[in-house]
């Protein structure tokens, strides 16, 4: 079955309202958060308002010569969609759309020139996503099926996010929290972000797990006093300390602070990013984003990679998308799922705006969908022309 075309589409999806007020404001809302940029304090740390967060979704439909289509989702809106219509979707139009490896490879090696570990690969990657949902569809099956099928009953999650007294209310027992502070705010960082993690803990309980996401904004030796100020909080990790092109400080900080555990991979695209964490052994967890690493395929080498040395792979925003959940269905050392809880307190999952079809948690876990492809349910009416 050939690819009969490759293009950038929008999502229309009607989303009914919630029918439940909310308690308060979600987090997102207010709450701030380092990035690299906030070294410099003219850069705001709100949501919305910070450099290098924009452009907006960009989704990909590939449909066959039959007619059928898979749907895909990336990032960083018109560069990546640009490299998807001008550099991609001509070179794999016309080839056997079930030969994803082979469809991979040549993404692959076309992008090197482009810098395979930016928006190429984010680019791939919504072509990958949109591939399996295809393949999936033309052969009747869940993914996670066609990934060699599910190795769990249900997804264990953990919530992301500030509003910890309603991630316990909705039933998860593991958080992972956001960072406020930069390296350049030295002690009275510290002191702040030790308050922080202190009432966390506090809230909820000694037998949850907490994280931190640091998300760049460390250097080593400031990530190093970080580890020591929050040994006695128990942290499960602590996530993205470092930017992901300094493996040496990754390396320098694994073995200063060896007692706390670090996971990161987010902003680390393709497999040979993960391959060299691996083997400096600097890393105890990798976090690929199947919307931005080069897909599901890579994310699957990714996977391998990590499992032959013993260490477990928790796709970032996993439990989000329908293409995270089918991973961590079917990979076993997958053994939770993030879930970003970001709507307001009070409103109840199943009424927050959604890809209708998507798995919602529920008491802190869930099933992913066992329709073909990913199981969205996308009418062709929604889909229009970018």
């Amino acid at each position: 079955m050939q690819i009969q075309s490759i293009r950038v589409v929008d999502l229309k999806i009607p989303h009914n309202p919630p029918k439940t007020a909310p308690r308060r404001p979600s987090w997102n809302q207010s709450a701030p958060r380092s990035l690299p940029i906030n070294k410099y304090p003219e850069f705001s740390r709100l949501p919305g308002q910070m450099p290098g967060m924009g452009g907006g979704p960009v989704w990909v439909q590939i449909t066959a010569e039959d007619g059928t289509w898979g749907l895909g989702n990336c990032s960083f809106g018109a560069p990546v969609a640009a490299i998807v219509e001008q550099v991609f979707a001509p070179l794999l139009t016309g080839r056997d759309c079930l030969a994803t490896e082979f469809l991979n490879d040549l993404m692959w090696r076309a992008a090197q020139r482009l810098g395979h570990a930016g928006t190429a690969a984010v680019a791939q990657s919504g072509i990958d996503l949109a591939l399996w949902d295809l393949k999936g569809k033309l052969l009747g099956l869940p993914v996670y099926r066609l990934l060699g099928g599910p190795c769990r009953d249900h997804l264990e999650l953990y919530a992301t996010g500030d509003d910890l007294d309603w991630g316990l209310e909705l039933g998860f027992s593991a958080f992972k929290v956001t960072n406020p502070v930069h390296y350049r705010e030295g002690q009275e960082g510290l002191n702040r972000l030790e308050d922080k993690i202190a009432q966390a803990r506090e809230t909820i309980g000694p037998d949850c797990e907490l994280m931190l996401n640091a998300v760049m904004s460390y250097n080593v030796e400031y990530a190093v006093q970080v580890a020591e100020r929050l040994r006695p909080y128990q942290m499960r990790w602590i996530e993205e300390p470092l930017i992901p092109t300094d493996l040496e400080g990754h390396i320098a900080l694994k073995r200063a602070a060896p007692y706390v555990p670090i996971a990161t991979g987010e902003d680390h695209h393709g497999r040979q990013a993960f391959r060299q964490l691996v083997e400096h052994r600097c890393v105890d967890v990798l976090q690929p984003d199947l919307k931005w690493c080069g897909g599901l395929s890579e994310a699957v080498k990714i996977y391998y990679i990590a499992e032959a040395a013993g260490l477990v792979t928790i796709p970032h925003g996993g439990a989000n998308s329908v293409f995270g959940q089918h991973f961590a269905f079917a990979f076993p050392e997958s053994p939770m799922a993030e879930f970003w809880l970001g709507s307001p307190p009070g409103i109840p999952l199943e009424e927050v705006p959604t890809i209708p079809g998507m798995a919602v948690p529920q008491d802190g876990r869930l099933v992913p969908s066992d329709a073909p492809g990913f199981g969205m349910e996308i009418a062709d009416e929604w889909i229009v022309p970018r």
